[in-house]
């Protein structure tokens, strides 16, 4: 029996792009629908009358559920999350968890109420592999991002690891010596990804690791504070350090001037992100930026392809990883940039 994803496959595109073309729900270019039309034709395809009936009833919304929409990281996310879903068709609801795994739960069952066409989630800590019985419970495509690592289900995020080690490596060619990591807690992935690239960063330029130089603490900037404040106290020698995230990152500058130190020459600092917010720091973050468009077009890719096939065992597994760009600013030490 030939299926829908068999003629995305000849045709080089999505599952979802074959629906658009069969179904008539989606503009799609003359020429992206003449190679649909002709794998159709090769193919011997014929779609399910009853499947494309439910199929253009839908109530074409998705939802998205983010630990916490505080987090300027998460409100960009969400932003570009919901760019790309409009231009796929779909309106986003978007889900606060507030940092409580019960409360990803609680969503998952509460859009599933309200009909949604598919959800989207950034897990807390281990409520990934809860959220994703309950999504399929209820018979809802789900598509994870960021905090998900061992997830048996279609998954998007980026080089954690390569990241961290092109910015650690940075600030070790600037001649730093005593380097530091402050980063999320030890049971959020990225956070675990950032150290093991951090390490290899230091590994790579020839510069010594000192494990007892790793901070676990919460993405806030109120821990980042606090965190870079007993590191300075305990390690006055730290001349550079790298941060698991911007948001933690504005706090650890606050701590730098408190300690009567000035980032970027007392202290090199790299963060990781790249929120807007650290364009406006003083100084101004360097930063591994994440791919907020491309991500976000790479999640809805997905989940419409599970929307319009509803062939979760088909997908089971997908992992697309993107890479990261190292952006140089001045809080490495880096001489002032061109905006």
């Amino acid at each position: 029996m030939v299926r829908r994803v068999d003629v995305a496959r000849l045709a080089g595109v999505t599952p979802a792009v074959v629906s658009y073309v069969t179904n008539g729900s989606h503009p799609v270019s003359a020429a992206t629908r003449r190679k649909v039309e002709e794998a159709i034709e090769r193919l011997g395809y014929r779609p399910n009358a009853v499947a494309r009936a439910l199929a253009i009833s839908r109530t074409h919304t998705i939802g998205l559920i983010v630990p916490a929409v505080a987090n300027p990281f998460f409100a960009e996310l969400a932003s570009a999350i919901e760019a790309a879903a409009f231009a796929a068709g779909y309106t986003v609801v978007v889900g606060n968890a507030s940092d409580e795994g019960r409360h990803v739960l609680d969503y998952v069952h509460t859009f599933a109420d309200r009909q949604v066409d598919g959800l989207v989630v950034v897990p807390i800590t281990d409520s990934a592999q809860d959220a994703l019985a309950a999504a399929r419970a209820r018979g809802i495509p789900v598509v994870f991002t960021d905090r998900a690592a061992g997830v048996d289900a279609p998954t998007v995020s980026v080089d954690n690891v390569d990241g961290a080690r092109a910015a650690a490596l940075h600030l070790a060619e600037h001649g730093r010596l005593v380097h530091a990591c402050i980063t999320g807690s030890a049971d959020a992935p990225p956070a675990l990804d950032r150290v093991i690239g951090w390490r290899a960063g230091l590994e790579q330029a020839g510069v010594h690791v000192d494990e007892g130089l790793v901070v676990h603490t919460p993405f806030t900037a109120e821990a980042g504070y606090d965190a870079a404040r007993a590191l300075i106290a305990s390690r006055p020698d730290v001349d550079a350090v790298l941060v698991g995230s911007d948001l933690q990152a504005i706090g650890v500058l606050r701590a730098i001037f408190d300690a009567g130190k000035v980032p970027g020459v007392d202290i090199a600092l790299a963060s990781f992100d790249g929120i807007t917010a650290g364009r406006y720091t003083y100084p101004r973050l360097t930063t591994v930026a994440q791919p907020l468009a491309a991500v976000a077009t790479a999640i809805i890719e997905l989940l419409a392809g599970l929307i319009d096939s509803r062939e979760d065992g088909a997908d089971l597994g997908t992992t697309r990883i993107l890479p990261t760009q190292l952006v140089i600013r001045e809080s490495c030490g880096c001489p002032p940039q061109t905006p």
